[in-house]
């Protein structure tokens, strides 16, 4: 069972995506927070052993991105999944550079939410690939959000494929379905591109190679 803490600042929302997760036999809504203070006050106790942070990303008191600013100075190792209405790419990369792991619409269907909750409590990151597209088209022709050093080594075009089917939100089992290889394979290979782009996570390496123009 993954227990999850629902922080937003609307109480209708917070009890409808509760009432949504409800219908999954694998999670578990173990706290609410009404902004980022309260998440970060729960947290720092974390009594109830919560393992998925489900953040929205603008409240009052303190911001979804304060609030992931405030754990990481408090190295609190919660992995966050953002939730918004809102899809500009700004806040995206304020939030990931913040150290969220996930970022989805509150449009998001259940699969979907269920699927990124439990793809980041297993260490992963995930974007909805909505959302990947608008910060596609967001970024054209920007640089400097990320340090740009140069590649040691290119891609090769299988890295650069699998990279693209990252950018797509695509998991490793997915890639490897697709691409008719392992998932060891596969998982050792996204390794070996977060290593070649200097980063440390998948969402990281999708923004780096959108920012140089690499996908």
């Amino acid at each position: 069972m993954i227990n999850v803490l629902l922080v937003d600042d609307q109480t209708l929302v917070r009890h409808g995506i509760k009432s949504l997760l409800a219908l999954s036999d694998n999670i578990h809504v173990c706290g609410e927070a009404e902004n980022g203070q309260v998440a970060i006050n729960m947290l720092s106790n974390n009594d109830a052993n919560i393992d998925v942070v489900l953040l929205d990303i603008r409240m009052p008191v303190m911001t979804g991105i304060q609030a992931l600013v405030a754990m990481q100075e408090a190295n609190i190792q919660v992995p966050v999944v953002m939730l918004t209405t809102f899809d500009d790419h700004e806040s995206l990369m304020q939030a990931i550079k913040a150290g969220a792991k996930g970022y989805l619409l509150k449009d998001v269907s259940l699969e979907t939410l269920v699927e990124t909750i439990d793809t980041v409590h297993k260490g992963e990151t995930l974007i909805q690939p909505a959302i990947t597209e608008r910060l596609i088209q967001g970024l054209q022709g920007k640089t400097g959000e990320f340090e740009a050093a140069d590649m040691p080594e290119p891609l090769s075009q299988r890295e650069t494929e699998i990279l693209r089917l990252m950018a797509a939100g695509c998991s490793n089992k997915e890639m490897a379905d697709s691409l008719f290889k392992s998932e060891g394979t596969i998982k050792n290979q996204v390794s070996s591109i977060l290593s070649k782009l200097g980063v440390r996570d998948r969402t990281r390496a999708v923004l780096k190679a959108i920012e140089m123009s690499i996908i």
